[in-house]
């Protein structure tokens, strides 16, 4: 048994403090890289150089290896030697109200842009009303309306001489001039006319229609005069708002003259505060119309307003977003509404940039998580990637009965990278699923969870706390105290030759020691204290783990640490409770007969089992058969099951256990049960590596303990698990002192040895196995088990012939 003993020193890792040239943490400087993830950040700085369509990058790995921090500390430093992109500006579109245009401007002039449009716009507010109200105003009003008056009056004139001449006269009445006939000089009445001779009436009449079409001409040509005279005074007030407009604007129009369409703009503004000029007519005031209605209000120069839609005037260098909540508003802007009188209005001003507008031109982070939870925005980044554009909409619009009209924005043009960060299964779920999302995340960078345990390494770690100290001002650390936190880096990836790389639950520890440090009134952090955090931990977390060790002392769950059992042992499993697993013990016993049921896994049948539980014991059948079917049929039924296991049953990690109770019950040679055992099992009898074999060793010492340590009691691991130990001083103490014991196998054969005393055997030249071997002992029950069923056959076949 001694050969396959493990000593102390193979039953953990200690990180050596002497190799830490410093006193504590305070003299050394700040960790300026992530560490351990080289080929991540290979792949993040070639995706970040390139600059090809598509060559996005999906940051995967656990939650806690740094993704998130590596990402943006990268992008932060690179991002300041870029270029700071355009400023971008929504204004009115004078064509089509419905969409307004974009103005591009060199970063920091957009706000000098808005704030200059928005100073002329309170200077047009207060000086084109005016203009309506000034005496060069009314003085050219005035002369353009006395012109016309007086030709109007001229025309009257003359047709007023005139009809007079011809005995009638030009009377004024409320339906406009009519003629009237005279006699000497006095109106004729209607009486009159009618005792007139029929001659002289005809020739008043034929007078009168005569006079009638003069008259006629002459009101025509006073309608053209009065509509000359509008001409004109329109006319005259476009001339003194044109001045007036070209004035104000003439500054502004210097100064930005080097842009064509900001030029074009604010001609485009001019023209249509020329054609609305009447709008801009001093008002009385707002009046309140049947219905509830507003009338007519103060004028508005709203609509020649700026919308500052994205100012990168205080970015440095390129723009590093990150969207926590990325739902498609907050991705790609809105449209803002304002209710009036119970009407929902908008216009170009209430239209709000997206986090996509304020990372054009520089990076977008996203976790990638979110924006699939999120409706339409998976979707709408990446119709924006694939078109290079970022549009706005109203995605409700679709779904209504009624079409509404909404402003559409003019699209804006998109540089950007984006970088979305998950975990592994979601990025090869999408990879697999969705066939643009290769097209778009063409760069995959792989955070890894380990590191290779080197000295490089270490020292890192030793900066990591360094720098976790200073940022969150905690009390400095010993090299023992930093050498513990490594140690633990190791324990919680269960590898001595790795260290995690999980710095989420590294940086926990740190605060925790620190706090216990610092509750003890220390200067430093010691081993002491991070010990003290790690068992803090586990105190706040093993109440379960507690109540199952009360139930096993009790005698309510049964499991033996003495004495010798045929067909029974004690198997090991692991419970994982969120964030805390604890090992422990299960009894398992195999029981055979004669039969040709084979191995019936009574977990299975109870539906209790899961798959790869399943595999291994078809694993298990593969094996007996192999070794003990090769001269004789396999006449065997056997039931295997894990007493007093009321959940479900996963894994494989069992399967070597379950052949050690079969050989047992079949050989008749009883098992230790102060052995516990692990491991999982091919069908060439090879003992292969499981999981959380630290948990289960240190789970079945706690039993141990709790019954009484008696130095014979252990656990069987595999071989290939040896690496896999960073056990709790506790357990190597005991080792060490000769109380507990881990052996390490690479066979079934050398693992049926430890549990019953016995020789396995190996198989002479003619195949036989040496005589008083365990496997001598369990072919020689199945051949006697093979033959009574041949036996009982001919028995039966003879009983029915008779």
């Amino acid at each position: 048994m001694k050969q396959y003993r493990l000593s102390p020193e193979e039953l953990t890792w200690r990180c050596d403090p002497a190799q830490f040239e410093f006193e504590t943490t305070e003299k050394l400087c700040c960790l300026e890289e992530t560490i351990g993830q080289n080929r991540a950040l290979a792949a993040i700085e070639f995706g970040l150089g390139i600059e090809a369509d598509g060559f996005n990058v999906f940051i995967l790995g656990e939650a806690g290896t740094g993704r998130s921090s590596t990402i943006r500390k990268l992008l932060e430093k690179r991002s300041l030697q870029e270029p700071i992109p355009d400023d971008w500006c929504y204004v009115q579109d004078f064509n089509d109200g419905s969409k307004p245009t974009y103005i591009r401007l060199p970063a920091g002039e957009g706000k000098d842009f808005h704030r200059d449009v928005d100073a002329l716009v309170v200077q047009m507010s207060a000086a084109i009303p005016k203009l309506f109200e000034s005496k060069e105003y009314e003085q050219a009003k005035n002369q353009i309306v006395s012109e016309s008056q007086e030709q109007n009056k001229k025309l009257v004139q003359e047709l007023e001489k005139q009809v007079n001449n011809e005995g009638f006269l030009l009377q004024r009445t409320v339906g406009g001039l009519v003629l009237v006939p005279t006699k000497k000089d006095e109106p004729i009445s209607q009486k009159d006319f009618a005792e007139l001779e029929e001659d002289e009436r005809d020739a008043i009449e034929k007078k009168g229609a005569v006079l009638q079409d003069q008259l006629n001409e002459v009101l025509r040509k006073v309608v053209e005069l009065e509509k000359e005279m509008r001409t004109a005074t329109l006319k005259m007030e476009k001339d003194l708002v044109s001045r007036t407009l070209c004035h104000l604007y003439e500054d502004l129009a210097e100064k930005y003259q080097k842009y064509p369409k900001v030029l074009a703009h604010f001609e485009n503004c001019m023209k249509d505060i020329i054609n609305r000029i009447d709008e801009f007519r001093p008002s009385q005031g707002a009046q309140i119309l049947p219905g509830g209605k507003m009338g007519r209000q103060e004028p508005s120069f709203d609509r020649y307003r700026i919308n500052l839609f994205v100012d990168n005037g205080e970015t440095k260098g390129a723009p590093v977003v990150y969207e926590a909540n990325p739902t498609y508003f907050n991705l790609f802007g809105r449209i803002e509404h304002i209710i009036q009188s119970g009407t929902a209005t908008t216009n170009f001003t209430m239209v709000k940039s997206g986090a996509l507008h304020r990372a054009n031109g520089g990076y977008l982070i996203l976790d990638c998580r979110e924006i699939l939870m999120n409706l339409f925005s998976y979707e709408a980044l990446k119709r924006s990637l694939r078109n290079g554009e970022i549009k706005i909409e109203d995605m409700a619009e679709q779904y209504r009965l009624i079409a509404t009209v909404s402003l559409k924005p003019e699209a804006v043009p998109l540089r950007c990278k984006v970088v979305l960060i998950g975990v592994p299964w979601l990025y090869y779920l999408l990879y697999q699923l969705d066939p643009d999302f290769r097209k778009y995340f063409k760069v995959k960078a792989d955070f890894d969870r380990m590191m290779d345990n080197t000295w490089e390494n270490v020292q890192q770690y030793a900066l990591f706390v360094a720098t976790k100290c200073k940022e969150e001002k905690l009390l400095a650390f010993s090299p023992g105290g930093v050498a513990r936190v490594v140690e633990h880096a190791a324990r919680l990836i269960d590898d001595k030759s790795r260290l995690s790389s999980r710095f989420i639950d590294v940086a926990d520890l740190i605060r925790e020691a620190a706090f216990f440090a610092k509750r003890h009134n220390v200067e430093k952090v010691e081993r002491e204290h991070v010990e003290l955090a790690i068992e803090s931990k586990i105190y706040r977390s093993n109440r379960v783990e507690e109540r199952v060790q009360e139930l096993i002392d009790d005698g309510t769950l049964l499991i033996d640490t003495e004495g010798e059992v045929a067909g029974q042992l004690n198997g090991l499993s692991v419970y994982m409770l969120g964030d805390y697993a604890f090992g422990r013990p299960t009894r398992i016993t195999v029981r055979t007969f004669m039969g040709k049921g084979g191995v019936v896994n009574i977990e299975r049948e109870a539906k209790l089992s899961g798959p790869i539980y399943d595999k291994g014991v078809l694993i298990l059948a593969g094996f007996i058969g192999d070794r003990f079917a090769q001269d004789k049929p396999l006449a065997l039924s056997a039931s295997i099951c894990f007493e007093q296991s009321y959940g479900g049953v996963e894994g494989d990690s069992a399967s070597s256990a379950e052949i050690y109770g079969l050989l047992s019950s079949l050989s008749g040679l009883p098992l230790n049960q102060a052995i516990a055992v692990t491991g999982s099992v091919n069908q060439r009898g090879q003992v292969q590596a499981i999981g959380g074999v630290n948990e289960k060793i240190e789970g079945f010492y706690v039993v141990c303990k709790a019954k009484g340590l008696t130095g014979k009691q252990g656990v069987i691991i595999p071989a290939s698990n040896v690496k896999n130990l960073m056990l709790k001083q506790e357990v190597v103490d005991a080792v060490a002192a000769d109380q507990f014991h881990v052996w390490a196998v690479s066979d079934i054969d050398q693992g049926i040895e430890l549990l019953t005393g016995v020789p396995a055997g190996e198989p002479q030249e003619d195949g036989a196995w040496p005589e008083g071997t365990v496997n001598y002992l369990v072919d020689k029950r199945l051949r006697e088990m093979a033959e009574g069923i041949f036996k009982f056959g001919r028995q039966e076949n003879k009983d029915s012939n008779s």
